[in-house]
């Protein structure tokens, strides 16, 4: 999502008593199906290897619990189709997941979608989108420039690094192609694929979904903890700036409750995603 709009709320009107118009408004609901197929194939797009049988062969396959992120992109897409922001200037400012119960190798899911808050950040206002299903529940924070200044309460900050030393490093290479691949599980924004759409947008090349980059983090940092990546429960993460197909992060944890972790990744001298937690059964 990237233009710049006036500011208020939706329309560049503000919506009285420090309340947001769009705030509440129901989404709907949708059932989206899958198959076997395109689970194996997301697990390749984070970064799955051949010899994880367990994520890549359908005879021993375990879905991967962000695989559920791409079956409800649909919900953020609503709000945007809706009027609520403009999609040439918004983002994908943060990403929540909290998993219920581990999804079928195949089937459908039923899933509703709310806005659940708007946060006024002056200049901008933050959309959370939540969706919820027997499986897990999720939620998008969408950063959208020219909706604030309608009153309502900025919201709460951003986690802040950990002031210790990390207690873990680990160090991922994405691959050249996989945006290409992560793409045909739904978001095919130009951006991820075509190098004058990435240009228009200001990027010297294409650019890795952030949703990808947040899940490619989750193979490894579950291998560092003895767990198996198929048993996350809760995963949030804030994307703080772009990485590009082929980027090596360097992925620094800190120790958290129980089997989780804190974390932040970055390529180069760059800090890509910030304010990141991960647990694990």
């Amino acid at each position: 999502m990237t233009g710049r709009s006036e500011p208020g709320g939706a329309g560049g009107r503000p919506s009285t008593g420090g309340r947001n118009e769009w705030h509440g408004k129901d989404l709907g609901t949708r059932t989206v199906g899958y198959d076997e197929t395109q689970a194996i194939l997301y697990a390749l797009a984070v970064g799955a290897a051949a010899s994880d049988l367990d994520l890549v062969f359908e005879e021993r396959l375990r879905v991967l619990p962000t695989f559920a992120l791409t079956l409800a992109q649909w919900a953020p897409d609503v709000l945007g189709s809706a009027g609520a922001f403009d999609v040439r200037t918004a983002v994908h400012g943060t990403q929540r997941l909290r998993v219920l119960k581990p999804l079928p190798r195949s089937g459908s899911v039923e899933m509703t979608a709310r806005v659940a808050e708007v946060w006024d950040k002056g200049s901008a206002a933050v959309f959370d989108v939540a969706v919820e299903s027997e499986y897990f529940a999720a939620t998008w924070s969408l950063f959208a420039p020219g909706r604030g200044g309608f009153g309502g309460d900025r919201g709460p900050s951003a986690r802040r690094r950990p002031e210790a030393a990390p207690s873990g490093e680990l160090t991922v290479r994405t691959a050249g192609n996989q945006a290409a691949l992560y793409r045909l599980l739904g978001d095919r924004h130009h951006l991820h694929i075509d190098p004058e759409a990435a240009k228009t947008a200001g990027m010297p090349r294409p650019i890795m979904h952030g949703l990808c980059t947040l899940a490619a983090a989750t193979l490894p940092i579950a291998a560092s903890l003895g767990a198996h990546p198929a048993d996350l429960v809760e995963l949030e993460g804030r994307f703080a700036a772009p990485v590009f197909p082929g980027d090596a992060l360097r992925i620094e944890t800190w120790k958290d409750d129980g089997p989780a972790v804190l974390f932040e990744a970055a390529a180069d001298d760059r800090t890509v995603i910030s304010a990141a937690r991960a647990r694990f059964a």
